[in-house]
């Protein structure tokens, strides 16, 4: 019997589906100029304090960079501090801005159980506070990409590209961020239709910092424990850096045969989704300046009486080896 039969859905709709996937984002592609329609947002005498924790990633940093650009484009002060992926710090500076009672505290990505205490701290001392890519309940707004489409449309072109069998590796280090979780779930979900797709136990650990060349140890490993052609089919991972490691580390190993998958949209690795000889088969490409700009003008709607969703979603597009200099063009970042 064919997987075809045992699943219900054949690879032609599997295509059809991640076609539909990637349509649907592209029409709700957001501009900053849509962005900006609302002329009377302001934040004049606001001081609006901004807590990254770290901004060496592309997204990190265009998401933060975005923030204060905005806060101070609506006329207010920006207190931004960057915890350089140290928890210790982070919780330091939270309990800071906590101190300095801003008018609002945004928050950019952070592990849960580290962050989420001096979040309701900030709560219960009267500051609002919003998010970033952090699904905690002491958050009146989380602005985020649309992270259950990302991880399905992702899963679906993995699914696709490798014929629905074959063995997968999966980088799973940071369930612990609700985005990265999300998006791992998804896989999950769509990986236990297809019975001949198995993900290989144990999991891989990304890590920060040296995301790269660790992802490239580890895979370098693993090649040599499965040496041959079609052992191992697809290599995924819930953000791109790790994808690129892996990418670099399949080309060093002759082993191009095998291909990646991530999301972020960084620019080096949707070069190498554009390479037709690279390893790098999609990459979820969001929007962080978007979803940066778009946190702030949800402060400056909140602190002007409006009343927030609990969550707002900047639209992501699927780059693929067919698509990916539409997607570049359209995102412009070339």
């Amino acid at each position: 019997m064919t997987n075809e039969h045992t699943t219900g859905l054949g690879r032609r709709d599997i295509l059809k589906l991640t076609a539909a996937g990637a349509a649907l984002a592209t029409a709700g592609l957001i501009s900053s100029k849509a962005a900006a329609a609302d002329d009377a947002l302001s934040l004049k005498g606001k001081r609006i304090a901004i807590s990254a924790t770290g901004t060496d990633h592309y997204f990190d940093l265009q998401a933060y960079n975005a923030q204060i650009d905005e806060v101070k484009k609506l006329g207010g002060t920006p207190i931004a501090v960057d915890a350089g992926r140290n928890d210790g710090k982070l919780v330091s500076q939270l309990q800071t801005l906590i101190a300095q009672r801003p008018d609002a505290i945004v928050q950019i990505l952070g592990t849960l159980s580290v962050i989420d205490p001096w979040l309701k701290k900030a709560r219960d001392a009267g500051i609002p506070v919003l998010t970033v890519d952090v699904g905690s309940t002491n958050s009146i707004n989380n602005t985020t990409s649309d992270n259950w489409g990302i991880g399905k449309d992702l899963a679906l072109q993995l699914v696709s590209d490798i014929g629905g069998e074959g063995n997968i590796i999966a980088f799973n280090g940071f369930y612990g961020v609700t985005p990265c979780a999300i998006r791992y779930d998804q896989l999950v979900n769509v990986v236990k239709y297809f019975p001949k797709v198995k993900i290989i136990q144990p999991e891989l650990r990304d890590v920060i910092p040296n995301t790269v060349q660790d992802a490239f140890t580890q895979i370098t490993a693993i090649l040599n424990k499965y040496p041959e052609k079609g052992s191992i089919k697809a290599i995924w991972s819930a953000w791109d850096i790790p994808q690129l490691g892996a990418t670099q580390a399949l080309a060093a190993a002759g082993r191009t045969e095998i291909r990646t998958y991530g999301v972020d949209g960084s620019p080096e690795v949707l070069q190498l989704v554009a390479d037709p000889n690279s390893p790098a088969g999609a990459d979820a490409a969001q929007q962080p300046a978007e979803i940066g700009r778009t946190a702030i003008r949800n402060v400056a709607k909140l602190l002007a009486g409006q009343t927030l969703p609990r969550e707002t979603y900047v639209p992501a597009l699927l780059a693929n080896k067919g698509n990916v200099a539409d997607i570049v063009r359209s995102l412009g970042i070339g």
